[in-house]
């Protein structure tokens, strides 16, 4: 059971970092700015965003 939930919490963070991501690009670009990023770079911001979502969880 305990590796059911860690692997419902992966994923939902994977998810919910995936969705905060595009939401600041996409906040980024009313304001003007205009964010182009690599697949290595989008995929480093993606791993930490789901680490901290993780961690947010553990709270």
């Amino acid at each position: 059971m305990r590796y059911i939930t860690g692997l419902i919490h992966l994923i939902v963070s994977l998810f919910v970092s995936t969705i905060i991501i595009y939401a600041i690009n996409f906040a980024a670009g009313f304001a003007g700015a205009d964010y182009s990023f690599s697949h290595g770079e989008i995929f480093v911001v993606w791993i930490l965003m789901a680490i901290l979502v993780n961690n947010c969880f553990h709270r």
